[in-house]
């Protein structure tokens, strides 16, 4: 269903966010979170699991799920502006294209998101290291 969408997005659409939708799939955002929680952070972590566990609100319209479809499949390309292998900085990119998602979709990250979201943290991180402030 997803992928569906993804593709029904990416020929409606036009703009930056688009052309990285398509290479968001549920099984690489997961294995990206998997093999780079530490190096991308909690707050990292955080902002991708919100945006992702948000697709699910059936209210929100196709336009910010396309936005949320472009940061995540920009997130999961190893290879962007700033390669992700570069220590340290390879993940500034990704992180800001996150958070401007983050901010255009902010309507729908519902408390149930959030909780959603930081029980994966807590699963990952343990209970403590990872409040939300």
């Amino acid at each position: 269903m997803v992928n569906e969408e993804v593709d029904e997005i990416g020929k409606d659409e036009e703009g930056q966010w688009a052309k990285y939708a398509q290479y968001f799939n549920a099984d690489s955002f997961w294995e990206k979170l998997k093999n780079y929680a530490k190096i991308v952070g909690c707050e990292g972590i955080r902002t991708a699991l919100r945006l992702y566990y948000a697709l699910d609100n059936p209210d929100m319209p196709k336009h910010i799920k396309g936005i949320i479809w472009g940061a995540l499949g920009y997130f999961v390309l190893p290879v962007d502006i700033i390669p992700d292998i570069l220590p340290v900085v390879g993940y500034t990119d990704d992180l800001g294209i996150l958070a401007a998602a983050l901010g255009i979709a902010a309507l729908y990250i519902t408390s149930e998101v959030k909780a959603k979201a930081d029980a994966k943290l807590a699963d990952w991180f343990g209970p403590d290291s990872c409040k939300d402030e």
